[in-house]
């Protein structure tokens, strides 16, 4: 069943469940979108994509109008989101960090940071190239993060990506060091400090300039974030 965050006349957000494509794919299988014209009684229009895996606040215009609006306010990078996932291994800060990698796209439908892992550094602000060693090629990409808490072997963040770059958070966290649990893309899910049923992705909150913030509550996969974990988290 789709579940409906917010309804009006010009909007929909919708709270999209893991492990559901959005449109549809090679495999064949159901998508969210093939059902979506029924489910609202109208035509939905493509704003912004999650990917297969990940869950959370998904918007839908129902007017061409405001998918220009919207689409144009996520290109400008007027929306602000922020992301709850669990990494692989432990990273130590009490602060926002930055991870200040550039992406290119690399093969079969893979992205990958523009430069070698070795060429990456963490300075007291978070991660970056060394100097001169990415290529003009590679598009700038900015991702903030916040440790909420630790587990043995893994850190739960709260993440907002500055530039909208596919796969950003799963790319960059990967090539620090720290792949997202469950990516089976970046990562090794199969390895023990990375296995997990789902990839532990979820968008959990979009604030939208002349729209407001839409919340999608934290689903019971991701159940090890508290409620006085997300009052500690930024946005």
């Amino acid at each position: 069943m789709l579940e409906i965050l917010h309804r009006s006349d010009r909007l929909v957000v919708v709270d999209k469940p893991a492990d559901v494509s959005l449109l549809a794919d090679r495999s064949g299988a159901p998508c969210l979108w093939d059902g979506l014209a029924e489910a609202l009684g109208s035509k939905p229009y493509l704003v912004h994509r999650l990917d297969k895996g990940t869950s959370g606040v998904l918007l839908v215009a129902l007017h061409p109008d405001t998918q220009r609006q919207l689409t144009g306010a996520f290109q400008q990078r007027r929306v602000r989101k922020f992301y709850l996932l669990a990494v692989a291994g432990q990273i130590e800060s009490g602060r926002t960090l930055t991870i200040d990698l550039p992406l290119r796209r690399g093969r079969k439908s893979r992205y990958r940071v523009d430069g070698r892992r070795e060429d990456i550094r963490r300075g007291s602000g978070g991660w970056g190239m060394a100097a001169g060693s990415a290529s003009p090629a590679g598009k700038a990409s900015r991702t903030r993060i916040r440790v909420l808490r630790h587990e043995p072997g893994r850190t739960w963040l709260v993440a907002q990506p500055i530039t909208g770059r596919t796969h950003q958070l799963r790319v960059h966290l990967a090539w620090i060091g720290h792949p997202i649990l469950g990516d089976r893309l970046y990562g090794r899910p199969d390895a023990p400090e990375q296995r997990a049923p789902r990839l532990r992705l979820h968008c959990h909150k979009l604030v939208l300039p002349e729209f407001g913030t839409f919340v999608a509550p934290v689903p019971g996969s991701l159940s090890a974030i508290r409620a006085q974990d997300m009052e500690a988290a930024p946005g």
